[in-house]
């Protein structure tokens, strides 16, 4: 199966030279690193070329690498029911960087898409209605990056004297964080043997 793929490989990158950066076989699957310019033109070549027929997008998504010039890894997961192959591609993005959509050559993109913008901020041109997808309309932040709290920002409850669902600040109250880790059992009724608190 590797072999299939390091060929697969050799002639991808010999018909799109300026698209693919690198690639690896790993787990059965091949990955290949591609510019953000050409990442269009090797989607359609993929789907197009009689070796390749990755017809089906099977899933966008990305990794947040925070110290990294190019913060984030956009990630295409394509399938090629015809060779019975999958391939993986990683696009390296900035923060300021957009990425174009692939909406018109495949598109299953347009959820995954906004997935992605709504989970990692990273933005897509083209694409025909880049909104939130997962989070409410007032939500601040992307959830999936690094540096966002995992508390979050605002809390979401229904209030039964307004009737209502409101939206608060996040309130870490450290009056309830009485911990002294002592015990593992801190506040069971009974105590098992060698749980005893040291004084």
């Amino acid at each position: 199966m590797s072999e299939a793929l390091e060929e697969l490989a050799a002639h991808i990158g010999f018909k799109q030279p300026d698209a693919v950066l690198g690639s690896r076989v790993a787990f059965g699957e091949l990955t290949l690193d591609v510019a953000l310019a050409h990442l269009e033109a090797l989607v359609e070549f993929l789907r197009t070329d009689s070796a390749c027929r990755f017809t089906s997008l099977v899933d966008i998504t990305a990794v947040d690498h925070p110290n990294r010039a190019e913060r984030f890894d956009v990630v295409y997961h394509f399938l090629s029911m015809y060779q019975n192959h999958r391939i993986r591609l990683k696009v390296a993005v900035g923060e300021e960087d957009m990425v174009p959509s692939l909406n018109d050559i495949h598109p299953s993109a347009n959820w995954f898409e906004r997935e992605v913008f709504d989970m990692f901020g990273i933005l897509f041109s083209g694409h025909p209605d880049l909104r939130r997808i997962l989070t409410d309309y007032g939500f601040r932040g992307y959830p999936l990056r690094k540096d966002f709290p995992t508390t979050g920002y605002t809390e979401v409850r229904y209030d039964e004297a307004q009737k209502r669902v409101v939206y608060e600040p996040v309130k870490l109250v450290q009056e309830y964080r009485q911990f002294d880790f002592m015990s593992p059992w801190e506040g069971a009724e009974y105590i098992l043997p060698g749980d005893e608190k040291k004084a």
